[in-house]
């Protein structure tokens, strides 16, 4: 372990889940005792996120800070390893201010609330885990023990239809584990070395078909998780049956855990086989783009076009992804940090409409502007963000990857048109969708069956507050979109620069493959090739 003063990242991630073991012991018979303490943990641990980035991280670095490894149980190899960097250090931030909001946002939660503080503080803890491993059994370990409380929260807390999603979404996310746990194992055992250190694992050498089958799995794994299409099938009906809090979660942090580790894993641990996915990436996420928008703007369930809009805006990350640029690569990281804000207020808005109305059915709604002005206002600014309006973070993110892969000089310029002129698509139908779902929403003739008049009141100050905290990140962003990228800048740079290095290698090896014939990837210019693959040999 390195010489540090205090293990912050250990105390980070053990605090809320420490503190929930804690939550039975707490005298507390109606729940208001149990909140105000979940509330104080996720304080506190946000809190001591911030001081520790604020006063010990190195903005300038690449390399992993806070570094800290102990031997755990080391007859299976598996060390508490952990660490951040640029990549992981936004996401930590973003994973701290949802998971806190969400925890306010359940105030009203009187049903089991020892066991549903409990269950958020747990996942807490999960979540920043995944985000810092460097133990591949590490993380493999907190991706696992997320799932047990995500399963349970929308089970016994969601809607009508909650078991139904919440076993959807533990067969669909557990069984994509197994490929984690299958190519992270290829990894291990393969060479001369068994190891489950992450940065060593990167550095290994594979042979071509095992690199190319260990992709695969890991893309699948994560896929299920970002979504891709076609693996996004559970995410509709989870954020259908869960509740707002719950919903916060899935939009604003789950979802980013998939991209996250398909650019950890498949881009900065796997590079020789991404030349060959890449395409294949930019291609899903052009499908995930106008995929998702074509059935948003099908659902008559206001949380479920939400969801099916969470679908295309991951598309973009995708493309980011693939895109061998630094702007393209940043824009996907901002695309998740924006995105993971703008879901987690639209979400929390649509549970404050259907606390009030009892009703997601967007035809069984209409005229609330009158009644709910403050609510319309606070939907109109999260709809206009998501719709990338200029000024808010989606624009910046949305811009930065489409710059990315059109200045990519890794592709054809015929397959980068397609892939910019069908994403574009996708942007025009989104606000056709969202503008649509304002319009049915607040819009229009009253519906008799809601007495809105009689029954129906605006936001109160703790929801103006939780929306407030959400979106004032999201226009700070936009209007100086700084804030978050010179928090991964030199990260950005690195993981372009190492997913390029191979590119000449492999175009060199492989003159004839389908993507150089189709889409004339991976190309770079010939003096740089012949200079690199001589420097290879």
């Amino acid at each position: 372990m390195n010489a540090i003063e205090f293990p912050w990242l250990t105390a980070i991630i053990l605090l809320p889940l420490v503190a929930a073991l804690a939550i039975p012991l707490i005298p507390d018979k109606e729940g208001r005792t149990v909140r105000w303490y979940g509330l104080g943990v996720a304080i506190a641990d946000f809190a001591l996120m911030i001081y520790a980035f604020w006063y010990k991280y190195d903005f300038q670095s690449s390399r992993l800070q806070f570094v800290e490894n102990y031997p755990w149980i080391p007859q299976l190899g598996l060390h508490w390893a952990v660490g951040v960097d640029g990549l992981s250090m936004p996401l930590l931030l973003l994973t701290g201010l949802i998971n806190t909001l969400a925890i306010f946002a359940a105030w009203k939660v009187t049903t089991k609330p020892r066991l549903f503080y409990g269950l958020m503080l747990a996942m807490y803890s999960a979540q920043l885990g995944v985000f810092v491993a460097q133990d591949l059994l590490l993380f493999f370990l907190m991706w696992e023990i997320e799932l047990v409380p995500v399963y349970l929260l929308i089970s016994i807390w969601g809607g009508q239809n909650r078991r139904y999603a919440a076993t959807k979404f533990i067969l669909y996310t557990a069984a994509a584990s197994i490929f984690i746990l299958i190519a992270g194992f290829a990894m291990a055992f393969s060479g001369d070395t068994v190891t489950f250190d992450m940065a060593t694992l990167g550095m290994k050498e594979y042979p071509k078909t095992l690199e190319l089958l260990v992709y695969a799995g890991f893309l699948i794994a994560f896929g299920v998780k970002l979504p891709i299409f076609p693996l996004h099938t559970w995410l509709p009906d989870a954020h259908g049956e869960a509740s707002a809090p719950g919903s916060m979660i899935l939009a604003g942090v789950l979802l980013k855990m998939g991209g996250y580790a398909l650019i950890r894993f498949n881009v900065e641990m796997l590079p020789n086989a991404h030349v060959t996915f890449a395409p294949v990436l930019a291609i899903l996420g052009v499908v995930n783009i106008v995929y998702g928008a074509c059935c948003a703007f099908a659902q008559t369930n206001l949380k479920r076009r939400l969801a099916y809009s969470s679908i295309a805006h991951m598309g973009f990350v995708l493309i980011g992804i693939a895109s061998y640029t630094e702007l393209g690569i940043s824009g996907a990281v901002l695309q998740m940090v924006s995105h993971g804000l703008i879901a987690a207020s639209l979400f929390f808005l649509s549970g404050v409409t259907y606390d009030r109305t009892h009703t997601l059915m967007m035809d069984k709604m209409g005229g609330m502007a009158k009644v709910m002005p403050k609510t319309f206002a606070l939907f109109t600014i999260g709809s206009m963000a998501s719709l990338a309006l200029p000024g808010m973070s989606g624009f910046v993110g949305e811009l930065m990857v489409f710059l990315g892969i059109a200045t990519s000089d890794v592709y054809s310029s015929s397959f980068k048109i397609v892939v910019v002129l069908l994403s574009a698509v996708g942007v025009i139908l989104t606000p056709i969708y969202l503008l649509s779902m304002l319009r049915q929403v607040f819009y229009g003739e009253q519906s008799q069956e809601l007495h809105l008049d009689a029954v129906i009141s605006d936001v109160k100050p703790r929801e103006i507050f939780i929306t407030a905290c959400l979106l004032l990140p999201i226009i700070g962003i936009g209007f100086y979109p700084k804030l978050a990228t010179q928090t991964y800048d030199v990260k950005a740079v690195e993981l372009a620069a190492h997913a390029r290095e191979v590119l000449p290698v492999v175009a060199h090896q492989q003159p004839s493959s389908l993507y150089s014939r189709i889409f004339s990837a991976p190309t770079l210019a010939n003096s740089q090739v012949e200079s690199l693959i001589n420097i290879s040999e």
